[in-house]
């Protein structure tokens, strides 16, 4: 037993019956025979909480639980009808009943009432999740994964938490902290970030490059301080594969450690994962992973809520802060040491309220180190406001519909799809455009289920909207999904005027390559671009002005001509823009003392870095992949 352990049942009295004691990753879990105990018991965990500052969790011992059939009667009496559909689904092991619910809110109830009425009646801990308003299959396989590996999961959250308290102390030691970088750096593609301690190795972040090929798409994993068997932690900052694509070879490598993230990323991360290997066997590729590799990758997760504070080894404790980049995007806040040194890792971030998310926040307890991305941080990177964007897009629109034509946008699958749907159904709405059907394919339609999920993630008018007057504009009937090969050469072929939203967003692979190849001939359709195109992609040549291609249709190759009208809006980016960047280091709280500027092609990082440290007088440093930085 751990020390920890032993602190905290030395501090609870012996007439409490506490017959399990153990860890769930960095929490502490309480099993008590005690019914009175499980029920009011804050008095005494307040006090050593306080005393040893980490979260402790009571619940009843499990051979104290109603049973199931008698509990699941007793909720469904408890809750209202109103709260819609709902699985009941128990835990055995963990004691704790999940409640899935259309409306979880009211299987909550004011201030959690119903909640303490269930846990009082049947002794059950309960936990609600959200039935999503689109069926979404890869939530259903993940949850189904989760719940069949209780057993394996109770023991593996139990050994992290002793991993993170051994040799548990108050007070730990002020040492060194270094970085390396095996991808991401003077690039956009495969971010990687290699955090080692004495007492630590994390990674943060692990993409592959979709644009190259051989070693060039993913991490330099060769470099010699780097060992799958010494890495005690995995941190994803958000679902794109440039950031996630490589976690599962992590598993086919035989790491088992636990993979942190919130819970759309987890979700989403699986679903991209897994299409990636589809794209790589229609291709006729080999992928670098399986489907087991990614179920091994859920089966190893660990969420964490924006601003929770979770211990992940003995000397690193972690934070999530929203990043305004994607459904559950996160800045990574890093507390290392007893107070030594405190970093953040940006990742991908947006310091701008869009349609779909609240701006990336600002204000941190300390900060003295910092990852910053320049995608577009280039002096040349000022893009138009939000308002001539849709501007721009409403003429665009406008234009292809009077002459018959088709909008073709290439999307990423995660974030900017959604964003350009909420844009367009407001326009549609407010009739500022023409009721068109708006065809959405590839990850597109999955990945906008998963966001009907976690509406809590979403900016505060959409979900004022969906929580206070039941609309989600997702829901809304001029989306049609498009489900296959058949479907799409119908709307091609036999659809009028229409908006189309298909991945990939760089024309790399995906449904949108299959649209573009069909429709580019025809002057009367428009394509436009709304991502960042990277280098050597489809979408870049043909951002870049090139015309003319050899296209595969059926395994012949056929010559494509270039006539749609194309055009690009930067303004749509999930990504800071050059002037957004600048903002975001002024009203920073506190000031960091060192900027580390990546994830920009070379001559955007080194200019944004160059302009950092002049404007606000902060040491500045844009590394090369292979480098190696002391923070501390």
């Amino acid at each position: 037993m751990a020390e920890i352990l032993k602190e905290i049942l030395k501090d609870i009295p012996e007439s409490v019956d506490i017959s399990i004691a153990l860890f769930e990753g960095a929490n502490i879990v309480l099993y008590t025979k005690s019914r009175d105990f499980f029920l009011d018991n804050n008095e005494i965990i307040k006090e050593i909480v306080n005393k040893i500052k980490k979260r402790i969790e009571v619940r009843i011992d499990p051979s104290m639980t109603l049973d199931e059939e008698k509990s699941t009667a007793e909720i469904e009496k408890i809750v209202s009808k109103e709260a819609g559909k709902m699985n009941i689904l128990f835990d055995s092991q963990r004691s704790q009943v999940i409640i899935e619910a259309e409306k979880p809110g009211l299987v909550i109830g004011k201030s959690g009432e119903i909640l303490r009425e269930i846990k009082q009646k049947t002794l059950w801990t309960p936990l609600v999740k959200r039935i999503p308003a689109i069926r979404s299959k890869i939530l259903e396989n993940i949850r189904k994964v989760l719940y069949e590996n209780n057993d394996y999961r109770r023991n593996f959250l139990h050994k992290i938490g002793e991993r993170i308290y051994t040799n548990w102390m108050n007070e730990k030691r002020e040492e060194w902290i270094r970085v390396s970088f095996l991808g991401g750096a003077r690039q956009v593609g495969r971010s990687c970030l290699y955090l080692q301690t004495p007492e630590s190795r994390v990674l943060l972040d692990c993409g592959i490059n979709i644009a190259a090929s051989g070693k060039d798409a993913y991490p330099y994993f060769e470099i010699p301080e780097f060992n799958i068997n010494e890495l005690d932690a995995v941190i994803i900052s958000h679902p794109h594969l440039d950031h996630c694509g490589l976690v599962p070879l992590l598993f086919k490598m035989g790491y088992r450690g636990p993979v942190y993230w919130t819970l759309p990323t987890r979700d989403i991360s699986a679903l991209l994962c897994l299409d990636y290997i589809g794209v790589a066997f229609k291709e006729a590729k080999k992928s670098l992973f399986t489907a087991t590799d990614v179920k091994e990758m859920v089966k190893h997760s660990i969420w964490l809520d924006y601003e929770e504070v979770c211990d992940i080894t003995p000397d690193i404790r972690i934070t999530f802060y929203n990043a305004g980049h994607t459904l559950g995007s996160a800045m990574v806040h890093l507390h290392i040491g007893n107070g030594l040194h405190n970093f953040l890792y940006s990742g991908d971030t947006k310091y701008a309220r869009t349609k779909l998310l609240e701006a990336a926040v600002t204000k941190f307890p300390r900060l003295e180190t910092m990852t910053l991305e320049s995608t577009y941080g280039g002096k040349d990177n000022i893009q138009p406001s939000r308002e001539e964007c849709e501007k721009q897009l409403v003429e665009i629109i406008k234009n292809t519909v009077e002459r018959r034509g088709k909008v073709l946008i290439p999307v990423l699958g995660v974030g900017r799809a959604q964003e350009v749907m909420l844009i367009v159904e407001e326009l549609v709405r407010k009739k500022t455009i023409p009721d068109v059907p708006v065809f959405v394919q590839g990850m597109v339609w999955d990945v906008t289920a998963i966001h009907t999920a976690y509406p809590d993630f979403l900016n505060n008018q959409v979900k004022k909207a969906i929580f206070h007057h039941d609309s989600n504009p997702f829901l809304s009937p001029i989306f049609k999904q498009v489900a296959s090969a058949k479907e799409r050469q119908q709307v091609i072929e036999d659809t009028g005027s229409c908006i189309i939203l298909a991945t990939s967003g760089m024309l790399q692979g995906g449904a949108s390559v299959e649209y573009f190849r069909e429709l580019a001939s025809n002057p009367r359709n428009s394509l436009v671009f709304v991502s960042y195109q990277g280098e050597g992609s489809l979408g870049k040549r043909v951002q870049s002005g090139e015309r003319q291609f050899v296209m595969e249709s059926n395994g012949k190759k056929e010559n494509v001509e270039v006539k749609m009208e194309v055009y690009i809006i930067e303004g749509l980016s999930g990504h800071s823009s050059r002037n957004e960047l600048t903002r975001f280091v002024y009203n920073l709280d506190p000031r960091p003392k060192k900027i580390i500027v990546v994830h920009g092609e070379s001559s955007r990082c080194l200019d944004l870095a160059s302009s950092l440290h002049k404007l606000n007088k902060i040491e500045t440093v844009a590394p090369k992949n292979l480098e190696a930085i002391r923070i501390r």
